[in-house]
């Protein structure tokens, strides 16, 4: 068995053992941080199978940002009385279900079909009309971008979802708790040393999406997570979410993208549609800005709803 291989076997089992522990912890912390390893590894199971943008996404959304609000939803509910573990009936036909969706997709994986049928031939080549060289950012924004722009919209839906949550007496007030965290600790050293590097970052993935892995969705996060980290440090106040910027960074990518795609019937075939040699830059416009909107209400989304008015 070659290096790879044994490496590959060693992260499967690795993978259903951290799947096991996160099942049977009886404590919410001890899950969630489980968990968090656990999504860092399938992050690195994705790469291992060649899917970078999907790797990066499962580390930024399905590991980093779930983890945060998971661990935020447990430190909300610490203070709560359970009403009672499940029967011995229930967890066990549980358990039955889980299984037989694990056998069955085990059984589809294990044995393919003789002939594939995918459309990644048909995809990659009417793609160079596109100007782009990542096939997922061609998939995203060129063959299902009505798909893709819905995404941002129910990302948005989201986030309002959160704020109709807010009490009346504080609405228009600040998310997240009131932090007083000092100035000299391990953590605002981070929240000072961390953003221009993670600024950087996100530059980079959002620019370099049209041709290598990366993207809106995976810059938006990392710019989202260097703003949670500067507010937890208690060097910035979250913003009020009545600010008429906070609302316009969260509406202004859907807004472009929307804007774009209308132009498409005066300007193209239809909605959506990008006018020859004009593809690639209007994608990159649409990326940068969803880079904002999703860096903004990602963030807004983690610190949840207001719990306190702003300081006149």
């Amino acid at each position: 068995m070659s290096m790879a291989n044994a490496f590959d076997v060693a992260l499967v089992a690795l993978l259903l053992a951290i799947a096991v522990w996160v099942v049977v912890a009886r404590a919410a912390f001890s899950a969630i941080v489980v968990f968090i390893a656990y999504g860092l590894l399938v992050a690195i199971a994705w790469v291992r199978l060649f899917a970078v943008d999907v790797a990066l996404t499962e580390a930024a959304i399905g590991s980093g940002l779930t983890g945060m609000l998971l661990l935020g939803a447990a430190a909300r509910l610490r203070g709560t009385t359970a009403s009672g573990r499940c029967g011995l009936t229930l967890r066990i036909v549980a358990a039955m279900f889980c299984a037989m969706i694990s056998l069955g997709l085990g059984a589809v994986i294990l044995t393919p079909p003789d002939v594939v049928v995918t459309l990644a031939p048909a995809a990659m080549a009417n793609l160079p009309p596109s100007g782009l060289g990542n096939p997922v950012a061609g998939v995203l924004f060129v063959y299902r971008a009505f798909d893709t722009l819905l995404e941002k919209v129910v990302l948005l839906l989201a986030l309002l979802g959160v704020w109709s949550l807010t009490p009346d007496r504080l609405w228009g007030g600040v998310p997240g708790p009131q932090v007083d965290a000092g100035p000299d600790g391990m953590l605002a050293f981070l929240a000072q040393l961390l953003p221009p590097l993670g600024i950087v970052v996100a530059v980079y993935m959002t620019w370099t999406g049209a041709d290598h892995p990366g993207g809106a969705f995976q810059g938006g996060t990392v710019l989202a997570a260097m703003w949670i980290v500067v507010i937890i440090a208690g060097l910035q106040n979250a913003p009020s979410i009545d600010q008429r910027l906070v609302r316009f960074l969260v509406v202004v990518g859907p807004a472009i993208f929307l804007g774009i795609g209308l132009a498409g019937f005066a300007l193209a075939d239809g909605f959506l549609s990008y006018p020859a040699g004009y593809a690639k830059p209007l994608i990159i416009v649409v990326e940068v800005a969803l880079t904002l909107s999703i860096g903004v209400t990602l963030g807004l989304v983690a610190l949840g709803t207001p719990q306190r008015m702003r300081r006149q």
